[in-house]
């Protein structure tokens, strides 16, 4: 598979940001381009940081670690076109994309480039904002390929691809649909075939929304499987998802200042895969809490089986801990989960972990 030279990607984003800066020069003399370029173009980031503490197998083994480093630029080219381009400084070139929305309204958007692919509810969220110092729940990020999936590897639940999108019926239906390599990020696809991904996103009542997911695809396998040892590396294989979830948010809430207003929020999803013959199996219920001002108590149940027709593939994570939110979308996170994992796995152990976000 050939990587995607990281060279000509730059030199698209130059391109583009130097396009908007020409705009913004066409404009009468009076105009400060300065002025305008810098109001078509904002930057985000967010580092992750933390200590690790496990007593898996028999062993302990503890580190502080670098999650995540990641600084995006978006460009808004016009009121209808914009241009994302996000670098991980810890890892590889995460997105690079471009939308166009074609209707006035939000009813129609089209995107191509490589982003998050749109299976599940937790794998298009932020890190930044999900509860879990592990981030996504053990069926998401093996089934959205975030990782731990030796066929697939690990592509931070992101493809290389195109999409539309949209709301309607007064946003209460947000629906997405894409057509995708199915290899993974910076990657050319490894066989001819694209992945199909869809998604629903009903929203009745304020706060609350019913999403169901799936994807329809073939993989080009990388690997071997212990749980699959039929799919041998360089195969192509039947790759299979589906999701089917619900959230409520009770409360009030403030964009990127949790300190000030956060939520009441619960989570829960059932996800299924089929990789060639083999079907694997999982749910997740995440809830959040506010306690006090910028304390949140968060507590997960987490359940995922690799091979859902063989015995011992199993593995249950039970966690529960505080955040602080210091300020704005910045916080402190300390969590404790119990692991039970089925005997293929290995033995039952803990795990702690704190961590702090810093993000803008």
């Amino acid at each position: 598979m050939k990587k995607i030279s990281f060279r000509r990607t730059l030199a698209v984003i130059l391109a583009v940001f130097s396009s908007v800066a020409a705009m913004g020069q066409q404009t009468k003399g009076e105009t400060d381009w300065m002025k305008e370029l810098s109001s078509r173009i904002t930057l985000n980031g967010y580092a992750q940081a933390g200590y690790s503490w496990q007593d898996a197998n028999g062993k302990q083994v503890n580190d502080f670690n670098l999650k995540r480093t990641l600084l995006w630029a978006k460009a808004k080219i016009t009121d209808r076109w914009s241009f994302l381009f996000m670098h991980d400084f810890s890892s590889v070139v995460q997105e690079f994309y471009t939308d166009y929305r074609i209707t006035n309204d939000n009813a129609l958007t089209f995107r191509i480039g490589q982003f998050k692919n749109s299976f599940s509810m937790e794998n298009p969220l932020s890190p930044t904002v999900l509860e879990l110092i592990d981030v996504c729940s053990q069926g998401v990020t093996y089934l959205a390929g975030c990782g731990s999936d030796p066929l697939h590897g690990k592509n931070y639940g992101r493809d290389l691809g195109a999409m539309v999108m949209g709301d309607v019926l007064n946003n209460k239906l947000h629906y997405e649909f894409a057509v995708m390599n199915g290899q993974g990020i910076n990657k050319r696809d490894g066989n001819n075939n694209k992945d199909l991904i869809a998604k629903l996103e009903l929203r009745p009542i304020d706060g609350l929304r019913l999403v169901v997911s799936g994807q329809k695809g073939k993989g080009h396998a990388i690997g071997t499987a212990a749980w699959n040892p039929e799919i041998k590396e360089g195969d192509d294989y039947r790759r299979d998802r589906y999701s089917v979830g619900a959230e409520y948010k009770m409360g009030s809430f403030a964009p990127g200042k949790y300190k000030e207003a956060r939520p009441l929020s619960i989570r829960g999803e059932w996800l299924g895969g089929r990789d060639g013959k083999v079907d694997s199996r999982g749910g997740y219920l995440t809830a959040c809490v506010p306690l006090t001002q910028g304390i949140d108590l968060v507590a997960s149940y987490d359940y995922f089986d690799r091979n859902g027709k063989e015995y011992g593939w199993e593995q249950t994570n039970i966690t529960a801990g505080l955040q602080y939110w210091f300020y704005k979308k910045c916080r402190m996170q300390l969590q404790y989960t119990r692991a039970i994992r089925g005997f293929q796995l290995g033995d039952d152990y803990n795990w702690l972990q704190a961590q702090m976000q810093v993000a803008f």
